[in-house]
């Protein structure tokens, strides 16, 4: 039998400790990530255990009568280790489903990790959630390169890095995210009328508690920053959180030199480069000109899914 217990901060360390040794957890599940944005989210996170021992956690959070996996995270279903079976994968879906019953909830969004941000086969969730009929209401489609099948880039983007070498860009590592996000601002607002997920003052906060995982890189036009990218570094794949240029920068293929100089630093120790999504409305709509220049490097598709589960109450409850 799983036992279920509600995260607490007195959990922390052995929350963190699981996370580091699970095989698809990812640094974005500590929860000095998590509660940087506590203020927005209800937290419900949950730990299971089998015997006493904790066998899987799940960041969460409720709103009304639904139960999210996690509404502030771009992917965090159930985080197991290498010991996560068949079997105990479905006693543990059997568990949460009476816990949210007990708990009036009505629905159970779940944001399934994707493959690439596995360290071993880790989809006996998958199954789980196809024996409580799960229906899958959101596939946003994010372009990630496989470095050990490169596939060559487009003509494009080599034009563009060698203007940015005819233009003696040069390239380091920054800790200056206010420049930064100043330029992904301008850029969001100019295109969508948005601005970014990060405040420049979170965005740093964030890197300086996670120095191996969160990077700055620009690019650089006698000391005036031009690109940026932020870098997510995760067990098996480096993200790209951030990507921005100013109007300066397109012009001397600043954006194409810095990511051509990450793809190559990157190749020798992960193994996919990934490069978020390009879909909106829950996957309805393609960006097809955000796609197409992300392809351009040789990235191809993976799926970021989202399902749905229904809970079914208990009269007696």
């Amino acid at each position: 039998m799983v036992d279920i217990v509600k995260y607490e901060s007195n959990y922390k360390s052995l929350w963190d400790g699981f996370v580091r040794r699970s095989k698809n957890g990812s640094f974005l599940f500590h929860r000095d990530y998590m509660e940087y944005h506590s203020d927005q989210f209800l937290d419900s996170s949950l730990l299971f255990f089998e015997n006493g021992n904790l066998v899987s956690i799940m960041p969460a959070n409720v709103a009304g009568d639904i139960f999210y996996s996690h509404s502030g995270l771009t992917f965090g279903g159930i985080v197991s280790d290498r010991k996560m079976k068949i079997g105990v994968m479905l006693e543990l879906f059997d568990s949460l489903m009476t816990y949210l019953s007990q708990h009036r909830i009505q629905t159970l969004v779940y944001k399934a990790v994707p493959h690439i941000y596995h360290v071993l086969p880790a989809e006996e969730d998958l199954y789980a959630l196809f024996r409580y009929n799960a229906k899958l209401i959101k596939r946003d489609v994010s372009s990630a390169i496989l470095f050990d099948e490169p596939i060559p880039f487009r003509k494009g983007r080599k034009w563009s890095i060698k203007q940015g070498k005819k233009y003696g860009l040069t390239i380091k590592q920054t800790n200056d995210f206010e420049a930064f996000m100043s330029i992904e601002e301008a850029v969001l607002t100019s295109k969508y009328d948005v601005k970014p997920t990060h405040t420049p003052s979170e965005i740093e906060s964030l890197a300086q508690k996670f120095p191996e995982n969160i990077k700055l890189f620009a690019a650089y036009k006698d000391e005036i920053m031009l690109a940026g990218v932020v870098i997510y570094e995760n067990k098996t794949v480096v993200h790209t959180q951030y990507i921005a240029s100013s109007d300066t920068g397109k012009k001397m293929g600043a954006t194409e030199l810095l990511l051509d100089y990450l793809i190559t630093q990157y190749s020798s120790g992960q193994k996919y480069f990934d490069f978020g999504i390009s879909t909106e409305k829950g996957g309805a709509y393609l960006n097809r000109g955000l796609v197409a220049y992300k392809e351009g490097f040789g990235a191809r598709a993976i799926a970021y899914d989202a399902y749905e589960v229904g809970v079914t109450i208990s009269e007696s409850l």
